[in-house]
């Protein structure tokens, strides 16, 4: 079995190689690009019909202007500054529950 798929291995890559040498054929030569010309370049012509964005007719899309009250945007948070942030987590931290049992490494 194991034979079998290293000779088939080196089949596969025996006939990679053939076809990659068969690719030097290609001329190598640069060649210049040449670019079509096209009859209607740099032409002036009428433009497309308008159309909505939004879908519909054009009296479908409304809008309006004013100012929005305060209360509409939510409660105003206080940042907490930084300092007592660390003070109540250090002070949760010395209050927190410790291990009554302390297991030590016995054995090699």
């Amino acid at each position: 079995m194991k034979i079998t798929l290293f000779v088939s291995a080196l089949f596969i890559l025996f006939t990679a190689t053939a076809f990659g040498q068969v690719g030097s054929s290609i001329n190598s030569q640069a060649q210049p690009m040449q670019m079509s010309e096209h009859p209607a370049h740099a032409e002036q012509h009428a433009m497309a019909q308008e159309q909505l964005l939004v879908g519909g007719t054009g009296g479908t899309y409304t809008y309006a202007q004013g100012e929005r009250p305060l209360w509409e945007f939510g409660p105003v948070s206080v940042p907490v500054p930084l300092g007592d942030v660390a003070r109540a987590y250090r002070k949760e931290k010395l209050a927190a529950k410790k291990a009554e049992i302390i297991y030590e490494k016995q054995g090699s």
